[in-house]
């Protein structure tokens, strides 16, 4: 009885062996189903990093600019008469001293034979005077006429001396006149359209003298503004060292001319005002441009790009690399672990594909310019070599569908 027993017992805890193990088998299998059910820990997302790099970068500087003529001139009659002649083609080229107008000559022509012969009649006064002078003041060394007698003739010769600087002062004066018929170019360049035309009575006055214009084109004048907060930005950069100008201090000049076209180291700055315009809050400039073919017109509006300064030990950052968050500007900087942290950066003008960076890196830093959108703060990277101009190209398709 108790052998059967025994048997019994051990039959029984084999069996509840082997339910245990398998149930043991069984949790073990469920736990590797779930357990391989579950998602992988994603990789680090690879970047592409770009090193801070301070160094010395040419800036530039653009506004809207008007040509002028470096020197434009109004033709004006100096004396009155009827316009005979214009001997100039309207919108031509002339040189200084061209003849351009010619004023009636013949009333001026009068004038000067008239102050001739005054002249010569003052001249026999004084002549005269001269002779009466010598006979009297030897009569009275001999006390032959009284001092009264002298004195009347000393007197009429230096009356008749004067009056003869005053006759060739009137004949000076009608010689000018008569040239003033010949209406010469007082400079080079471009004539206007005439003011009036042969046959009308011209003036001296302000409303009845002006003839023509003449605009000088080689070289130009370009006028245009500079914000005073901008002038102002500069010279304090110029002051701390910051901010180089050329050696001979001559800012250089770009053109773009309104069809797109280009005029490449046209000219110089040449002057700034000293003053701040009060209704536009402007600095007015000046740029001397050489013209030899007349391709820039006076009164014609273009573009100006100021160059030759030189920010030093500038540090700039791709475009791309800036995000827009909730305190302002910022970049993703990732550290010797990999470990991309935003900083907030303070940034200033555009220099190409770049901003320029006023506060917030410093050289030798890494940003992230590519991949930046997969990135969260405090994660981890991966990266990535940047890609060469060969593996671009042979990534692009090579053919269209």
């Amino acid at each position: 009885m108790q052998g059967t027993l025994g048997r019994s017992f051990r039959l029984f805890t084999i069996a509840a062996g082997m339910v245990a193990l398998g149930l043991s088998v069984a949790a073990c299998e469920e736990q590797k189903s779930a357990n391989a059910g579950a998602p992988a820990a994603p990789p680090p997302p690879e970047v592409l990093l770009k090193t801070v790099e301070a160094k010395d970068i040419p800036i530039s500087y653009e506004y809207a600019g008007r040509v002028a003529g470096s020197r434009e001139v109004e033709v004006r009659a100096r004396v009155s008469g009827i316009l005979m002649e214009r001997t100039y083609t309207e919108g031509e080229l002339v040189k200084q001293g061209d003849l351009l107008f010619l004023i009636d000559p013949a009333p001026y022509e009068a004038a000067l034979a008239q102050a001739e012969a005054m002249l010569q009649q003052q001249q026999a006064n004084l002549a005269q005077a001269d002779r009466e002078w010598k006979r009297i003041s030897a009569l009275f060394e001999r006390n032959a006429v009284s001092a009264r007698e002298r004195d009347s003739a000393l007197s009429t010769l230096e009356l008749a001396k004067a009056t003869v600087a005053g006759a060739r002062a009137e004949l000076r004066t009608a010689r000018i006149n008569l040239d003033y018929t010949r209406v010469e170019a007082p400079i080079s360049g471009v004539t206007s359209q005439e003011a009036v035309s042969e046959g009308s009575l011209v003036g001296t006055g302000q409303d009845s003298s002006l003839l023509t214009r003449i605009s000088q084109l080689d070289p130009v004048y370009v006028n245009f503004a500079v914000p005073d907060a901008e002038s102002l930005q500069l010279r304090n950069m110029q002051e701390s060292g910051a901010l180089t100008l050329p050696a001979d201090g001559r800012l250089r000049v770009d053109l773009r001319l309104s069809d797109g076209s280009a005029m490449a180291d046209a000219g110089y700055v040449d002057f700034t005002d000293s003053t701040i315009d009060p209704s536009t809050g402007t600095i007015r400039n000046r740029a001397v441009v050489a013209n030899p073919n007349r391709d820039l017109m006076p009164g014609q509006f273009v573009r100006v790009q100021v160059k030759g300064m030189v920010l030093r030990n500038a540090v700039t950052v791709p475009q791309v690399a800036v995000l827009q968050g909730a305190q302002g500007m910022m970049v993703y900087v990732v550290n010797g672990e990999n470990v991309a942290t935003p900083r907030p950066i303070r940034i200033g003008r555009a220099i190409g594909d770049s901003w320029l960076v006023q506060d917030g890196l410093k050289d030798g830093e890494r940003v992230i310019v590519e991949g930046v959108i997969k990135v969260r703060p405090g994660q981890t990277v991966r990266p990535a070599e940047p890609k060469q101009d060969g593996q671009k190209q042979a990534q692009a398709p090579t053919g269209t569908r």
